[in-house]
């Protein structure tokens, strides 16, 4: 089954410097029937402004990664890391006993605009630690590029979960399937253009719940830019 979650049903919060779409329940948006699925807690897709982010604030016990589309993002934490996020970049962070960052659009007169996701972990009290990697547009165009799982396999970032995130670029006659393996759950979001899925059109902003099915096909994009989350199958974050 294929559970559309349209663009234009998401929660929105707008600060003014900052422009937010919530795919699930976040802050003062709260949806009990979209608070989150299988591991999968937050998608926010986030605009903002040039000059301004998120003063330092903590986390804790959460697998946060950052996927910008637009611009970049700025990330400074107390583990001393100190970089730039830009389009191709993929940010992992697992927050375990407690870390402290903050994110800024990097640029004085471009907005930045970027994906956070968090995963829950399958552990508490771990270390924290921070992963930066670029995948080029060529391992993902035409095709999905492995880029979080719980392994690092293929040059992917480590997540403490069972969980696999693939990224992909697919425009006009690009086609991909993908089997999905038997009892896994899968959700797809679509980050920007457009996409068919197994016959059914997803734009920008849109998302769709998987269960039940082996198989999804990619086909018909449009500048779309897409991830694929590979999730255990339980229905909401434990």
């Amino acid at each position: 089954m294929i559970e559309l979650r349209p663009s234009a049903h998401r929660g929105i919060s707008n600060f003014g410097w900052l422009y937010s779409k919530h795919t699930f329940s976040f802050g003062s948006y709260q949806d009990p029937q979209h608070s989150g699925f299988s591991d999968l807690l937050v998608i926010n897709d986030d605009v903002v402004l040039p000059g301004m982010g998120f003063g330092t604030h903590p986390h804790r016990d959460m697998e946060i990664f950052s996927y910008v589309l637009e611009g970049g993002l700025a990330h400074k934490d107390s583990m001393d890391k100190d970089t730039v996020i830009r389009p191709g970049d993929v940010q992992m962070m697992s927050a375990g006993t407690g870390i402290r960052h903050s994110e800024y659009n990097a640029s004085d007169k471009e907005q930045v605009h970027f994906l956070q996701i968090w995963i829950v972990p399958d552990r508490t009290g771990v270390a924290p630690r921070y992963d930066q990697k670029h995948f080029s547009t060529d391992e993902k165009r035409g095709k999905f590029r492995l880029i979080i799982s719980p392994n690092a396999d293929n040059g992917s970032l480590p997540v403490y979960q069972d969980a696999r995130v693939y990224a992909g670029l697919f425009d006009g006659q690009e086609q991909h399937s993908v089997t999905l393996a038997k009892d896994r759950y899968a959700y797809v979001h679509v980050a920007r253009g457009s996409v068919d899925v197994n016959g059914q059109t997803l734009r920008f902003g849109d998302g769709a719940k998987i269960r039940d099915v082996d198989t999804l096909t990619f086909s018909n994009g449009h500048q779309a830019e897409v991830l694929l989350f590979d999730l255990r199958p339980n229905e909401l974050p434990a």
